[in-house]
């Protein structure tokens, strides 16, 4: 698995990753809402700084920051769970100060995705009643004030 910068090629791939993401993970979210997202989505790619994580078959996951935030983190389905998110977080954390928190938002209602960024060593500093968008999905504030956890032996 590499990661390497987005480019303006990638947008509908990842949009597409997104979407099956989605589907997947946010069963809080009505096919109204995921259409809602969609185009914001789609436009979105590339106006933060965005990677992508593949291998040779192709787009695995990606993950869009914003200096010390990471705005996004999607996985494929299909390798949710082995290791991909973890490698990104990874390298959202040797891309900013040791000195700087990591911070990350998650949907309250994805317990899934709040376990994960838990396990990495985040704590919760806020909650927000609605999302970016201003639409009631409940957002949880979370800070990375140091190096990530290590990974549990399996």
């Amino acid at each position: 698995m590499t990661i390497r910068p987005f480019t303006p090629e990638d947008r509908d791939a990842l949009t597409e990753l997104w979407l099956r993401s989605v589907r997947a993970t946010h069963t809080f979210l009505s096919e109204d809402d995921i259409a809602f997202y969609h185009p914001l989505v789609h436009d979105g790619l590339g106006t933060m700084e965005t990677w992508v994580l593949e291998n040779a078959s192709g787009p695995l996951g990606f993950m869009g920051m914003d200096e010390n935030k990471v705005e996004a983190l999607f996985m494929e389905p299909a390798h949710a769970g082995q290791g991909g998110g973890r490698r990104l977080m990874t390298f959202a954390r040797e891309k900013t100060p040791l000195e700087t928190p990591l911070l990350v938002d998650v949907n309250e209602d994805n317990p899934n995705a709040l376990q994960f960024y838990l396990r990495l060593g985040f704590r919760q500093t806020a909650r927000s009643p609605r999302d970016g968008s201003g639409r009631a999905f409940p957002l949880l504030h979370l800070a990375l004030d140091g190096p990530l956890t290590p990974p549990r032996n399996r």
